[in-house]
C-alpha cells in the first residue's frame, strides 16, 4: 500500500489519481482532507504531519511513503519521529518532496536548513529513499488567478529573468515511477521544465491561453516584497525575490532528470497554462 501525504496538494492530489488509475492500493492523508478530494475507491485519512502519532494509524500495513515536506509548516516537523512510526507500520520505501533550496541557498533558513534537515533524517532513515528537488512549481501562477480574472492583469518583479519552472503534473508522474519501480534507492532527483520562462512570458502564454489579452505590469522589487509579506514570513520573502531575480546558476540549470526518469521531455508552462485556464477565468 502507498501512504501520500500532502494529497490536496498540488503534487499529491495528482499523484493520488495516477496510482489509482494503476491500480495501485492507495490512502492519501493531509490535515483537511475529504471523501471528495479523492478518487473512487481511494482511501483517504486525515492527520497532521506536525503530529506523528496522529499518522501511526495511516502508516499500519503501508509499504512505501510519499513524504511531502511540510510546505510552510516544514519547522514545524519532527522528521525522525515521523519515520519511526511510518516504519513501526511497516513503511520500507520513502519518497521525499523535497526543495532545490536545499543545493541553491543552503544559508537560508526557509530554502536550505530546514529542508536539509529533513533530507538527512530520511537518508537516516534505514528505510529505501529517494529525494526529489524540483525548482520553482508552474501552479506558482495560481498568485495571479485573482488579477486575471478581475482584470485581466498579471503583476510582478523581475520582468525578464527567466526559471525553468517545473509542472506539478510531471512531478506527480516522477513521484509515481519512484515509488514503484527499483533503481531510483539513494538517488537525488532534481526536477525543472525544459526551458526558462520569464513572468512576461507566463502572462502571454495565461493569454494564449484564455484567447484573450491579459497585460503585464511590472513590479519593483519593494512592491513585490510588500504584497508577499502579506502571507509570507520575511527571511521566506527575501530568498524568494533573491531567487526570482538573481537566481543561481545551478537555479538556472534544466535538468534532465524528468527525461530520464519518465522517457519524456518535461511539460512547458503553457502546457500547464492549458490545462489550468478555467482557474483564471
Amino acid at each position: 500500500m502507498f501512504v501520500v501525504t500532502g494529497a490536496t496538494g498540488n503534487v499529491g492530489r495528482s499523484l493520488v489519481r495516477i496510482l489509482a488509475a494503476a491500480g495501485a492500493p492507495v490512502t492519501a492523508t493531509s490535515r483537511g482532507i475529504t471523501e471528495a478530494d479523492v478518487p473512487d475507491g481511494v482511501g483517504h485519512a486525515r492527520a497532521d504531519l506536525t503530529d506523528p502519532e496522529s499518522l501511526r494509524p495511516v502508516f499500519d500495513g503501508a509499504d512505501a511513503l510519499f513524504l511531502q515536506n511540510g510546505g510552510p509548516s516544514a519547522h514545524l516537523l519532527s522528521p525522525r519521529d515521523l519515520l519511526d512510526v511510518a516504519k513501526a507500520g511497516g513503511v520500507r520505501r520513502v519518497v521525499l518532496l523535497s526543495s532545490q533550496g536545499v543545493a541553491t541557498r543552503p544559508g537560508s533558513a526557509s530554502h536550505g536548513d530546514t529542508a536539509r534537515s529533513i533530507e538527512d533524517a530520511v537518508r537516516e532513515s534505514g528505510m529505501d529513499w529517494t529525494i526529489l528537488r524540483p525548482g520553482g512549481f508552474a501552479s506558482n501562477a495560481y498568485a495571479w488567478a485573482e488579477s486575471v480574472r478581475a482584470d485581466r492583469t498579471v503583476a510582478a518583479p523581475f520582468a525578464d529573468v527567466g526559471l525553468p519552472t517545473v509542472d506539478p503534473d510531471d512531478i506527480a508522474e516522477v513521484a509515481a515511477v519512484v515509488l514503484r519501480a527499483d533503481g531510483h534507492a539513494g538517488r537525488i532527483h532534481e526536477l525543472t521544465g525544459p526551458a526558462l520562462n520569464t513572468p512576461r512570458q507566463a502572462a502571454a502564454a495565461l493569454a494564449d491561453a484564455l484567447g484573450e489579452p491579459v497585460r503585464f505590469v511590472e513590479q519593483t522589487a519593494d512592491e513585490a516584497r510588500e504584497q508577499m509579506l502579506r502571507f509570507m514570513p520575511e527571511p521566506v520573502v527575501a530568498t524568494t525575490l533573491s531567487i526570482l531575480g538573481e537566481p543561481t546558476a545551478a537555479e538556472l540549470r534544466i535538468s534532465p532528470d524528468v527525461e530520464r526518469v519518465l522517457g519524456r521531455a518535461p511539460r512547458t508552462f503553457a502546457d500547464w497554462a492549458r490545462r489550468h485556464a478555467a482557474a483564471f477565468r
